[in-house]
């Protein structure tokens, strides 16, 4: 029978040529990734099985059951993903996240832009909305990339705050204005080129989690807002000697240097941190952000699978990030940034 011999003992010929003699070894292969974690498995299929209802006029506005996108900018390799969640694949709804990675810019002088929504789940055309809040968000930010980047070189966490909240309002107002309620929530990151620059910012309105992963253990990151609860089953707080949280206290804000005011729609959240060699800066939306708060097992997975050196290419990271947990079904966008 045929073997796999890694190494090979020539013999003197025989009748017909040499004879070769050998011992096959084999490598164990690495442990699959689960299907999921927990207790119980969950409720639903882990594969997609009902496709959302299509419009043959309309087919421009199907959602993709997932994305995945993956760079390597600075100091930082980033991973993200957008998934529809096992209860949409089961029932055949659209996904309600957005997902959009944007670089504007060249060389050192780059900017790129992770910008996640997910749209509110009784809104008509929820998807249609998250899908917006991105792309008015991402050319309100590729507008200003220049500035951004001055400041992100210079530290200057003021002049970032009251710009980028004013950014934030004007995109979810315009959502704001056309339905006359709030119609999606809004996360984003901003990763300069530089290899130079440490500095990372995070903005947004609305739930999801901001989450460190810093020598084998997370932490919970997400700047709360006044009157705002810890979220159930939070994670431990900044360490003393991490950074400092920056919070939206409500006050005025002068003009900004990006573009005009509008009228706020949802607290607005901000936080500014130095990055360092080998943490893991994870945004994401409330479908992970949930889980990975109420699983101490989901924690667990995570952060050995994503404590390695190297960050995983993307079908592992795909892989990772869809671990279920029975309870937790609906969608998942996640970004992760590895600093080397």
């Amino acid at each position: 029978m045929p073997g796999w011999p890694a190494s090979t003992t020539a013999q003197p010929p025989g009748p017909r040529g040499p004879v070769v003699t050998g011992v096959a070894h084999f490598t164990p292969a690495s442990p699959p990734t689960p299907d999921y974690v927990g207790s119980r498995p969950p409720t639903y299929a882990p594969e997609p099985i009902a496709l959302p209802a299509a419009d043959p006029e309309e087919l421009g506005e199907l959602v993709a059951d997932t994305v995945l996108e993956g760079a390597r900018y600075g100091a930082c390799t980033l991973r993200a993903v957008s998934l529809r969640g096992d209860s949409a694949r089961y029932r055949g709804e659209a996904r309600r996240d957005a997902l959009l990675v944007a670089r504007f810019g060249a060389g050192e002088q780059a900017l790129v832009l992770v910008a996640m929504a997910t749209g509110v789940r009784a809104a008509p055309g929820a998807h249609r909305a998250a899908a917006e809040a991105c792309r008015c968000i991402g050319q309100a930010v590729g507008r200003s990339h220049e500035r951004l980047v001055e400041d992100l070189r210079a530290g200057r966490r003021g002049d970032l705050k009251s710009g980028l909240n004013r950014l934030t309002d004007r995109t979810l107002g315009k959502l704001r204005a056309a339905s006359g309620e709030p119609t999606a929530s809004l996360r984003c990151l901003l990763l300069p080129a530089d290899p130079d620059c440490r500095n990372r910012v995070f903005f947004g309105a609305g739930e999801g989690g901001l989450f460190r992963l810093r020598d084998g253990e997370w932490r919970d990151i997400e700047p709360t807002v006044p009157g705002e609860a810890t979220p159930s089953g939070a994670l431990p707080a900044e360490t003393p000697d991490g950074d400092r949280l920056t919070m939206d206290l409500g006050i005025p804000v002068p003009p900004s240097p990006y573009e005009p005011a509008e009228p706020p729609q949802m607290p607005f959240r901000f936080r500014a941190a130095i990055a360092r060699p080998g943490d893991v800066l994870m945004m994401c939306t409330s479908g992970l952000a949930d889980p990975l708060r109420g699983e101490a097992a989901l924690r667990a997975f995570l952060g050995r699978r994503w404590s390695r050196a190297a960050a995983p290419g993307l079908a592992g990271f795909l892989a990772d990030a869809q671990t279920r947990v029975k309870g937790y079904a609906d969608d998942r966008t996640a970004a992760a940034v590895w600093e080397a």
